[in-house]
């Protein structure tokens, strides 16, 4: 006869078991859940990187709107929606992929690749004059220069100092024109410069906008008061436009923001990155910081003002990284000037219709072209004379990406940022 406890025994062993059992099909069925999720997140991440191939391959101008498009035929299981919309010299790319109550999406810059076939240090154009270097000058990289060559010279007490092979790289002819900027790109940045913007700059009394791309842009309309941007943090999906001189304050932060000014002043010291187009000058003040991709602009539609050419200067120890350059429909008798200040780094490229002066102690990382360089000391001027510079086209980044308005790039697009994941 069994003892009364052994019915106890039972009991608990039968409980522990049940337990058991009962954690076994939980842990299934949270293990099942688990999969299920990974794998429709392992799906979504691969709809989206199709649906980013799409928008790097495609030049279907319906994806300016946002549009669904079903990957595979009758399968709304993999349906992704893609949009991708022009901003300033760049493209921004919009990619969601959904299933369910599961949605991931990615937000990114679109830029195009450089076309080795063209790319070079310098493209002089051919003026009938040679290029003449003076002290450490040292160009590396491919040339296109005049006809008359490349020469040394003595100018301020020095002689030439650099290498004894004056261009580090293969040299060919320069035309009498430069390579034009990219039409299309070209009548985007001048269409985004001439559209009217809503006078609401009582936006900017938010000491910080941070606008997703994702959502419908935001242009802030300054009018015809002069304004000083100040103690603001201004980034993502937002214009700002002002129809006089706008000036950028070092504590302001800008991250891809669009600026639209006639002119534009940035103060000493100014650290951030963005795009930045006027129709007069841009100047920047000494030891400012230009992050990558940043852009610096000047285009004009009309005839010039008599003794005020286009310009574009760079104050003393500023760093750059991007595209600077200067546009004009019509050659005017004051030709476009782009100034680089003493001490000046420039990584990316530079694109001259007119003159570019260059101060000693410039360096320029990547890509010029030209009409003619400017050398000014207390006495005289000296065109097309190179001294104590660096040009340096192979110093410039394997993974630096170029807008499609420069004559250089590729037809190849890749991502330039990744501006929004999620």
């Amino acid at each position: 006869m069994l003892k009364a406890s052994a019915l106890y025994m039972v009991i608990i062993i039968a409980l522990v078991i049940g337990l058991l059992c009962s954690a076994l099909i939980a842990a299934a069925y949270f293990y099942q859940a688990a999969y299920q999720a990974k794998f429709r997140v392992d799906r979504l991440q691969n709809n989206m990187n199709s649906g980013i191939n799409i928008l790097l391959t495609s030049t279907d101008s319906s994806y300016r709107t946002e549009r669904a498009v079903s990957l595979f035929a009758n399968d709304d299981l993999d349906s992704v929606s893609l949009q991708r919309f022009a901003w300033g010299a760049f493209d921004i790319g919009i990619v969601q992929a959904f299933a369910q109550r599961d949605t991931l999406y990615k937000v990114f810059s679109i830029a195009n690749a450089i076309d080795s076939a063209k790319w070079a240090a310098l493209y002089l154009i051919d003026e009938d004059r040679p290029l003449s270097l003076s002290g450490k000058t040292t160009i590396r990289g491919d040339v296109y220069i005049p006809k008359a060559g490349v020469k040394t010279a003595y100018v301020d007490n020095q002689s030439y100092t650099g290498d004894q092979q004056l261009v580090q790289g293969k040299q060919h002819n320069s035309e009498k024109k430069l390579p034009p900027l990219t039409p299309k790109r070209l009548q985007i940045i001048r269409q985004f410069l001439r559209q009217p913007a809503e006078h609401n700059s009582m936006l900017l009394k938010n000491k910080s906008i941070d606008r997703s791309f994702r959502l419908p842009t935001t242009t802030i309309g300054l009018g015809k008061q002069v304004t000083t941007l100040q103690n603001i943090s201004l980034s993502g999906n937002l214009i700002i436009r002002s129809d006089t001189t706008l000036i950028i304050d070092s504590s302001a932060i800008m991250h891809h923001v669009i600026i639209f000014a006639k002119a534009i002043l940035i103060k000493a010291g100014f650290h951030g990155n963005g795009q930045f187009y006027a129709k007069d000058s841009i100047g920047i003040e000494r030891d400012c910081r230009f992050t990558y991709p940043s852009c610096l602009g000047v285009l004009w539609d009309t005839t010039a003002i008599i003794g005020f050419p286009e310009k574009i200067s760079l104050g003393e120890n500023t760093r750059f990284t991007g595209l600077i350059f200067t546009y004009e429909k019509a050659k005017n008798p004051l030709r476009p000037l782009i100034a680089l200040g003493k001490n000046t780094t420039v990584a990316g490229q530079i694109y001259s219709q007119g003159t570019l002066s260059i101060k000693a102690g410039t360096s320029i990382a990547g890509n010029v072209m030209t009409s003619r360089f400017l050398y000014q000391n207390e006495i005289t001027a000296y065109e097309n004379y190179l001294i104590n510079t660096t040009i340096d086209a192979r110093a410039l980044s394997r993974y630096y990406l170029i807008s499609d308005l420069s004559p250089v790039s590729a037809e190849q697009k890749k991502i330039l940022q990744w501006l929004e994941v999620r």
